[in-house]
């Protein structure tokens, strides 16, 4: 009895034949043939003794490098071989395919040896023995997923590229690159100047089971995700984004990132499907594109004091416009994120004009800033001017403050003071700028006609005298003669 690791001299002739002459199959079963043609060697004398009739032949049946088993008619074999050819054919009529290009038989011729024919046919019949023509992309040299040809191949890589381009974008990028020299970009345009896988892509031909063979789309989703189907997760009873999001090893904001439709305040809803696929691209596509761009230049804001005008008083010396510059950028993207952005080129179109503001620094006493304080202690307004009660409120009504003090809203001279019918205990102070200022309801005046009082300054105590619903202060306010809103006019 002997084997294909028993080749103590019990067998005459041996040799290695594979179903499809393929040469990696022969040459992985070389080391095999070596040994038994030395066997064979030593035994010639013994074998020439011994009566050809007592001589049998038996099949190593080998798929790749695994031993199957032998057989004692490789008949039997081609047999299997066909019918799983045929039965795979109908599931695969495009593809062109081959039962025994991974099946190789060894031929051996012994004195005495017992096959089990049927366990060895029987294990067989289970291998994937039928490959299909196929066309790998390898990364680094190495296959990670096999298309049906070159032809896909090629349409796979141009649509990688279009998962980050447009298809009019790419079709100019293809188109100008027959070109020797790209013509000068023109305003405000776009061009991708290159398209590139960062690693090192290759297509290979080879042979596979039917089964791993993929589309050009299909592949795409794998070279982008490094994944075939996307993992989705069932919302359960009392998820939430946060606790999905920990139990597969993701952050909030990653979950959100592969569920566009969703955000923090989205309420889940059961059995809707939340994708939780983290993606770890087998490839990285970066875009570099030119692109042209008319941009403004700001103007500068200059401000220029006057000690002869007043302060508040402001004069636009020279109005201000913006200019113009031509920008050329390389914009690098890889996956669709900007990862570099620098100007080539800089082009100034117009020059920007400075704004000049003359304003004043002038300050006595007797004239106004123009600029008007909040003229009581603390308070709020208990009353807007407008339609009130029938008739017309002519000011804002002031109340509640920390204390009852009245202080004049900016510098001025006081013109007027005393009981004025309905305002009781009145002041009226003119700021001598166009503006006055009424101050009325007061239990005590405190400033006399014709005193300058400066901003800030108590001139009286706030009462409840006139035509008063309680203790408080009623601010008027007149421009160049005009009624005018207070609350437009103080900083308050």
């Amino acid at each position: 009895m002997s084997s294909k690791w028993n080749i103590s001299g019990d067998f005459t002739k041996k040799q290695s034949i594979s179903l499809n002459f393929k040469p990696s199959h022969i040459f992985r079963k070389a080391a095999m043939a070596t040994l038994l043609f030395t066997a064979m060697s030593s035994t010639n004398a013994f074998a020439d003794e011994t009566s050809a009739s007592g001589i049998e032949k038996i099949y190593h049946v080998y798929v790749g490098d695994t031993y199957i088993g032998a057989v004692s008619n490789e008949e039997a074999v081609t047999e299997i071989i066909q019918t799983k050819e045929q039965e795979v054919q109908k599931l695969y009529q495009d593809y062109n395919l081959d039962g025994g290009s991974n099946v190789t038989l060894i031929p051996e011729q012994v004195f005495s040896y017992e096959t089990d024919d049927a366990a060895t046919l029987s294990k067989l019949k289970e291998e994937n023995i039928v490959e299909a023509d196929s066309y790998a992309i390898q990364i680094d040299g190495k296959p990670v997923v096999y298309l049906k040809d070159q032809a896909d191949f090629n349409k796979t890589m141009r649509l990688l590229k279009l998962q980050y381009v447009t298809e009019a974008e790419l079709q100019k990028y293809e188109a100008n690159a027959s070109l020797e020299k790209l013509p000068a970009l023109e305003a405000k345009e776009t061009r991708i100047k290159e398209i590139k896988v960062v690693e090192a892509v290759s297509g290979q031909e080879t042979k596979v089971n039917p089964d791993q063979i993929v589309t050009p789309a299909e592949a795409v989703e794998y070279l982008k995700t490094g994944s075939l189907e996307k993992e989705t997760y069932a919302v359960q009873s009392g998820d939430v984004l946060g606790t999905i999001a920990s139990a597969h090893n993701l952050s909030t904001a990653q979950i959100l990132e592969l569920n566009p439709g969703l955000t923090e305040d989205s309420l889940l809803q059961i059995d809707q499907e939340i994708n939780v696929t983290v993606e770890k691209p087998l490839v990285n596509v970066e875009v570099v594109k030119e692109k042209n761009a008319i941009t403004e230049i700001p103007f500068e804001k200059i401000v220029e004091e006057d000690d002869s005008m007043f302060k508040g008083e402001t004069v636009v010396k020279q109005e201000g416009s913006k200019g113009k510059k031509e920008v050329s950028y390389l914009i690098s993207q890889v996956n669709g994120a900007v990862v570099e952005k620098t100007v080539t080129k800089e082009t100034v179109l117009a020059e920007p004009v400075d704004s000049v503001t003359v304003v004043g620094i002038k300050v006595i006493s007797s004239r106004g800033t123009g600029s008007f304080a909040w003229p009581a202690v603390g308070g709020y307004i208990s009353s807007q001017m407008g339609s009130r009660w029938g008739s017309y409120h002519r000011g804002i009504d002031i109340a509640r403050p920390s204390n009852y003090d009245i202080k004049a809203s900016d510098n001025g001279v006081v013109t007027a003071t005393g009981w004025d019918g309905t305002y009781g205990q009145r002041i009226i102070i003119d700021h001598n700028n166009g503006y006055q200022t009424i101050y009325a309801h007061l239990s005590e005046i405190d400033v006399s006609v014709g005193q300058v009082v400066p901003q800030g300054a108590v001139i009286g105590i706030m009462g409840s005298t006139g035509r008063s619903t309680g203790t408080h202060l009623h601010f008027e306010m007149h421009k160049n003669g005009a009624l005018v809103n207070p609350l437009s006019y103080l900083n308050y």
